[in-house]
């Protein structure tokens, strides 16, 4: 594969814009966005892609206000365009002659031509790489070691290359891996060494931990642990408690203490993880119960390396799982959730995480009691704590959350029997990747109140003073959406949608797209319509 000269652009590269705009028509957002940067570098104009003028241009943004601190319209923009173009050529898009991507942290496009006429051939394994793929050196690494070293030892080459110079090229790839895992191994170790341990800690893997565990005592539901962690219980922003990790076997513990990490409250929860090829077996009593498994992306677009399986019983809950893929940045937090989970016949629910291409990796996991066939509402109020409302149901602190900054609004609110709710909004341009079970279908209540613009004795605010629109999964839910237009100032304001898909990653993935000042949103409640 070459990359195309910008100054060179020629009708094969603009035929395949064409293309790839036509497969975008039902998502003219991102259409938009690929049209405006894809010309630009063919005219040879990438130095005028930027955060700015995508702001400004694509998305209509102020050009003498705009703030790219506060308003994340281009990166957000930018990153469902990069993972709409990967999956467009990994599927339909694969055999086409001209490939289009966005690589990480850029807003230029490449275009590169993919030369599909040479065929290509597996090199036989000669007696001195075998000798190599067995050495003590490589049984010594872990097992991605050995699946590194046998992906170079079959690495394609085209028919007609020089054999000693095929030699010389394969032994040298293969002499970068070897150093490169020695090197990356001693900073694992030292890394391991070198973190603080948690006080009070026990043995990070004691042997045989499943025995210690008589399956007539079930396990506590609601059930919480830190993966990898040994210590005292630790508390959630909602009051929760966490555990310390328990009915494990295999795998090892790491830790990343105080890490920042984004689309989540709790970081706490993504500072441990277990990693290896492990299991866990808990003892829990018959019934119907719903998990989640809480993860963190690693590397930015490393989209093709991080795969791993978790089963549940023996069913697979996830295949291929690629934690980077779904967060699509590191230290970005995922959560993934799955109703209808039920012990074994031996009182035990099984879980066990395996290794695809990757060692598998889990930061904390959740058991709650669970509602057949439906996954548990969801109820998040944009304040710090969590607010209980007049019909006893909790709303949980502000989560899954993107930009944007939270203010309190101590203005009563009128037109609700619970203006607590109302107390604290999130607002700027900001997202909310909301974590559902990818089975079902959703109802989805935004409720909204405007507590910034009030009129005044002037009468110089009112009707389009802000207005914004709202988009999930890409798709509109709201456009061009004006609260005082619709109730005026300090009142109440829902709105309510219905049979909602979830992304394949089993997301809600929602915008809030300022078009007049800023988006607003005061809480978020989310209903499985399953029976």
């Amino acid at each position: 594969m070459t990359q195309v000269a910008d100054s060179n652009s020629t009708c094969s590269e603009r035929a395949e814009l064409e293309v790839m705009l036509s497969a975008l028509a039902r998502n003219p957002r991102l259409a938009k966005l690929l049209k405006f940067i894809a010309e630009r570098a063919l005219e040879g104009k990438a130095e005028e892609i930027n955060e700015y003028t995508i702001a400004t241009e694509v998305f209509d943004r102020s050009k003498t206000t705009f703030d790219g601190s506060t308003d994340s319209i281009a990166r957000v923009e930018t990153y469902r365009l990069r993972k709409r173009l990967k999956e467009y050529y990994e599927t339909e898009g694969k055999d086409h002659a001209v490939i289009i991507s966005l690589p990480g942290r850029s807003y230029v496009p490449e275009f590169t031509r993919h030369d599909t006429s040479s065929q290509l051939i597996a090199p036989d394994q000669t007696p001195r790489a075998k000798e190599l793929l067995n050495s003590s050196l490589v049984k010594s690494g872990s097992e991605d070691s050995k699946h590194l070293v046998e992906a170079a030892l079959n690495m394609p080459r085209h028919r007609g290359l020089n054999n000693r110079r095929l030699q010389i090229l394969l032994y040298g790839a293969v002499a970068v891996i070897v150093v490169f895992l020695l090197v990356f191994g001693a900073f694992r170790l030292v890394r391991t060494i070198g973190s603080p341990k948690p006080e009070n800690t026990a043995a990070v893997t004691p042997p045989n931990n499943t025995q210690l565990v008589n399956p007539a005592n079930a396990a506590h539901v609601p059930l919480r642990l830190l993966a990898g962690y040994q210590g005292s219980p630790k508390i959630d922003s909602a009051g929760a408690y966490w555990q310390a990790d328990r009915y494990f076997s295999g795998g090892g513990a790491f830790e990343r203490p105080h890490l920042p990490v984004a689309r989540t409250s709790d970081p706490m929860l993504f500072e441990h993880w277990r990693t290896g090829d492990f299991s866990y077996d808990i003892p829990l009593a018959a019934g119907t119960y719903e998990l989640h498994l809480f993860f963190i992306g690693s590397a930015p677009d490393d989209f093709t390396t991080q795969f791993f399986n978790v089963t549940a019983n023996g069913s697979s809950l996830l295949k291929a799982f690629n934690i980077n893929a779904d967060t699509l940045g590191p230290n970005i937090a995922d959560e993934k959730v799955f109703k209808d989970i039920h012990p074994d016949k031996d009182g035990y629910l099984h879980l066990k995480f395996s290794m695809d291409r990757s060692s598998p990796e889990l930061n904390a996991l959740e058991i709650l009691p669970g509602i057949p066939h439906r996954q548990q509402p969801i109820r998040l109020v944009m304040q710090p704590t969590a607010v209980t409302d007049h019909n006893g149901n909790l709303w949980h602190p502000d989560n899954y959350f993107d930009n944007g900054a939270v203010i309190d609004q101590p203005r009563l609110v009128s037109g609700t029997p619970d203006p607590n709710l109302y107390a604290f909004e999130r607002y700027g341009h900001f997202t909310y990747s909301i974590p559902v079970d990818k089975r079902g279908r959703y109802t989805l209540v935004l409720h909204f109140a405007e507590l910034y613009w009030v009129p005044d004795a002037s009468n110089s605010v009112g009707v389009g003073s802000r207005v914004f629109n709202v988009y999930c999964n890409g798709s509109t839910l709201l456009d061009h959406f004006d609260i005082f237009k619709e109730v005026g100032s300090q009142h109440a304001l829902t709105k309510t949608f219905y049979h909602l898909r979830p992304s394949p990653e089993g997301k809600l993935d929602l915008t809030f797209d300022p078009v007049v000042n800023y988006a607003t949103i005061s809480a978020i409640e989310v209903i499985d319509e399953s029976e």
